[in-house]
């Protein structure tokens, strides 16, 4: 323990960001945990415990107490090392974790302890009531956290955002999915139908020049029907951006258009005609107010894909700016020297695939992300400072570390190194390599995929080696440094 007081001792005097210090703080602190639990029972060897048992007890239970502190300043200092969340995820998660996992879990140890020890004293048999207790108390607890959690988080994580992290919390209930808005839509049909006795009516939803979602109501349902995209834009081309509703076949079209861009046509709404029918003013109004809530829900459910659109290309940034910020978090120097991870990246084999196919020269070789991989930084002076050549040679590399050992033959052994030489190497057509691999081309398509995955993994290595290599020279450099 003396040991690693001292390394933790070295590790704080290390750090140099506020909170880091104040966290190797905590895990200084926590690390006495170990020496404080085991105390108590280094009296035994003295036979005190045994003379003064209700010293004993008490002692126990009060440094369980401060072992569960130290234990838990130990997973708060912890829960921080090289996790890309941000510090108010971590902070929730681990007191609902505690919360839900240590507290629920002493707390109903205790009270069934305490039924146990009391049926007895009272002269009672209470052990048929033990399964209750347990379960009575886990439910009311989950419970008790699920409405008090909020509150308390608010009240000890205080923070300056806490606004902005509301609204998004909210917004996971208040969001129209596809399913929602489907949903919705038929309520709208429904309505429609009862109110204007309608046998069966449609709404068309219209996403770029097509029908994305085509919902029926009714006593007679279009459910197995495919919508007519091109009749039903025709109608509408032919309409123009008229606002009234219109004809077309055995149907009345009302067109659904966005109120805050008037020309934006979001969907229709079809209603089958029926003879002698006459719209008074009761159903007309009706219709318009019915389709202007269909409209207004088209209307926030597109806004709300723009969104999402929004954040999937926000997403990759995001992930890279977090763990850039997790391995800032205790050496701020990284920020500069530590990039992203490409072999991390889950499109890395579609990477390696896009380079071999431009191998002798294209826009996915010269423009691939495999560029920012530490060794082609590390060998570009031994190809003339020219990246391409660099990833190119790296490449080849590779591909030899899938070749077997021997001269080359067409066995089942080299089939993956073959077909990496002939597709990409040579450039020979999938039929030609299926002939002279006696194989057919969809079996090949497949080894092809074995073959680049191997590549990958093999680069892969490579990094990793070199990434290994650098942190090493950079700790000798440090050492000398430091002398």
């Amino acid at each position: 323990m003396i040991f690693a007081w001292v390394n933790l001792w070295r590790a704080l005097k290390r750090t140099k960001a506020k909170a880091s210090h104040r966290r190797m703080i905590y895990l200084l602190l926590g690390s006495f945990a170990p020496a404080i639990g085991s105390y108590p029972y280094l009296l035994f060897g003295f036979d005190f415990a045994a003379a003064h048992p209700l010293i004993f007890w008490i002692a126990v239970n009060i440094i369980n107490i401060l072992v569960t502190i130290f234990l838990v300043l130990m997973a708060y200092a912890v829960a921080y090392f090289g996790v890309p969340w941000p510090d108010r995820v971590v902070k929730r998660r681990l007191f609902k974790w505690l919360l839900r996992g240590p507290v629920t879990a002493s707390s109903t140890l205790a009270l069934t302890t305490v039924v146990t020890r009391v049926g007895p004293l009272v002269g009672l048999n209470l052990t048929p009531l033990v399964p209750a207790v347990m379960v009575t108390t886990i439910v009311a607890i989950e419970h008790l956290i699920t409405l008090v959690a909020p509150t308390l988080e608010r009240w000890l994580f205080r923070e300056k955002d806490q606004a902005d992290m509301e609204l998004l919390q909210s917004l996971e209930d208040r969001l129209v999915t596809r399913g929602d808005l489907q949903q919705f839509l038929e309520a709208i049909l429904s309505a429609v139908c009862d109110r204007l006795q309608s046998p069966k009516a449609f709404i068309a939803v219209l996403r770029a020049n097509n029908v994305d979602m085509f919902i029926t109501a009714g006593s007679e349902r279009l459910d197995e029907v495919e919508p007519p995209s091109l009749e039903l834009l025709s109608a509408v081309s032919k309409n123009g951006f008229s606002e009234e509703f219109y004809t077309w076949g055995e149907f009345w079209l009302v067109p659904l258009y966005d109120q805050d861009q008037e020309s934006n046509l979001l969907g229709l709404i079809g209603i089958q005609q029926q003879e002698d029918h006459d719209f008074d003013n009761e159903k007309s109004e009706a219709l318009a107010i019915l389709t202007e809530r269909a409209a207004m829900a088209l209307r926030d459910h597109r806004r709300q894909q723009h969104v999402f659109l929004s954040l999937e290309e926000l997403k990759p940034d995001m992930d890279l700016i977090q763990r850039w910020r997790a391995t800032a978090r205790y050496d701020g120097t990284d920020v500069l020297s530590s990039a992203d991870t490409p072999i991390e990246d889950k499109s890395f084999s579609r990477w390696v695939k896009d380079a071999l196919t431009h191998y002798w020269g294209g826009p996915k070789l010269t423009k691939s992300p495999l560029l920012r991989l530490r060794i082609i930084q590390q060998s570009l002076d031994q190809y003339d400072e020219n990246p391409t050549n660099t990833l190119r040679a790296v490449l080849r590399q590779a591909i030899e570390q899938v070749r077997p050992e021997g001269e080359r033959r067409f066995t089942g052994e080299w089939i993956l190194y073959n077909i990496l030489e002939m597709k990409f190497m040579e450039g020979r057509k999938v039929r030609d390599i299926a002939m002279r691999l006696a194989m057919s081309e969809a079996d090949l398509y497949r080894k092809q995929r074995v073959a680049i995955e191997a590549v990958a993994e093999a680069i892969i290595d490579m990094e990793q080696s070199a990434i290994q290599g650098e942190i090493l020279d950079n700790g000798i450099k440090n050492k000398f440094i430091d002398l």
